[in-house]
Parts: C-alpha cells; structure tokens; sequence
C-alpha cells in the first residue's frame, strides 16, 4: 500500500490523513526530512503560505524538498499548497520563496481575504494523465477551460485562495472558475486552489493515490 506523507508545519493536515485513508493510502503526518524520504508522496496541506515557507526554513526543508520534488516523488498542494508548489509567485511577502516544481505563477490570496472565503461547485476533469499540457502560454485549454474530456462537478471550498495566473506548456489544467485557474497537474504533480480535504468527496485525492501508485 502506498504511504503518503502530510506535510505537518502547518494546516489541515488531519482532515487529508483522514481523507488519504478514505482513498485506500497509508497516510501519516510528517515533518522532518527522514520521515519525508521514507514515504512515497507528500501532500502540501491548506494553511499560509507565508508560515509554510517560514517554518520550511526553520526545519531545514526547504532546499531538500526543492530537489525531492524536482526528482520526481508524486507532491500534491491544496490552496497554500498550490503556492508552495507554484515556481512562480505573485503578491507574495518581501522574499517568500517556494518548493516550485510546477511551471506555473500562483497569486496570492486572489479571490481575496478570509472574509471573502466562499463555496461553489466547480467543474473539473480528473481523467487527464497529466501529459499531455493542455494549457498553454497564457493557461488556455479551450473553450470550456478544462480541455476536451468529460467534466465533472466538485463542491470546492475556497478560504483565501490563491489563483494560477499562468501555466506552462506541460500544465494540464483540470479546472476552472469563472476564467481563473484553480486545479492543475504537471505529471507527478498536482495542485488545487481549494480545500477537497474539507469535504467528503474523495475523488481529487483518490486521483492522487493512483497518481503515487503509478497507475494514473
């Protein structure tokens, strides 16, 4: 069985144990770099981005999981998450620095402040290998904004979200909402701006599971 590592400096990180052993992983909280390089991917969870980046630096972790990510363990980012892993970042603090891996510019608490936290089903498409790029220069994947596949609906909850404001070549878009990116695969790689650890629909991370498995 696959084992899944949860990022633990900061955020949800009970609620996506919880829902990594939902989706049929071994799952357990991590947080030095033993712990990281004995498990077979790592997710990013929901928080600050700030305070990831902070406390990153504090543990020592922020060059190691640079070139952990870059060699190819499977890392997943919800909302935080997705700055984290994002290679570029805009409104972002003086120096915050990333894991990146990628190719992608995240911004910054986009849809707004935690007043302006929200919930709304969004469409995606989870079917998508993570091959084939459909984003483009600009982030376009045609008219729909999720490619040319079947699209599913998905109650996403965003608190201070962020927004992928371009995606390279290699980024397949899996959602969006109204034009603004908001869910994305780079091979091994995937990132949500919401929080599918707060509700009880699993696919996002049971797409993760296969994703470390290597059978998606």
């Amino acid at each position: 069985m696959a084992v899944i590592g949860v990022l633990a400096l900061q955020g949800d990180v009970r609620e996506h144990v919880r829902a990594l052993e939902e989706s049929g992983a071994t799952a357990k909280p991590v947080r030095r770099l033993a712990e990281i390089e004995s498990i077979d991917g790592l997710v990013i969870p929901g928080g600050e981005s700030t305070t990831l980046w902070k406390l990153a630096t504090a543990f020592d972790l922020l060059d190691p999981l640079r070139k952990i990510i870059a060699d190819g363990m499977p890392a997943f980012g919800s909302c935080a998450g997705l700055i984290m892993l994002a290679d570029r970042l805009r409104d972002g603090v003086a120096g915050q620095q990333t894991f990146g891996g990628i190719d992608m510019t995240a911004r910054r608490n986009a849809f707004g402040r935690q007043v302006d936290s929200f919930e709304r089903d969004v469409f995606l498409r989870l079917d998508g290998d993570g091959t084939e790029g459909t984003a483009g220069a600009e982030g376009a994947s045609g008219a729909d904004g999720v490619g040319t596949e079947e699209v599913a609906p998905f109650h996403a909850v965003f608190i201070r979200a962020p927004w992928v404001e371009q995606a390279g070549e290699e980024v397949t878009v899996l959602g969006e909402d109204n034009g603004r990116i908001i869910a994305v695969r780079q091979g091994p790689l995937l990132a949500t701006a919401f929080h599918p650890e707060l509700t009880p629909d699993r696919r996002i991370h049971e797409l993760f599971v296969k994703m470390v498995k290597g059978t998606s």
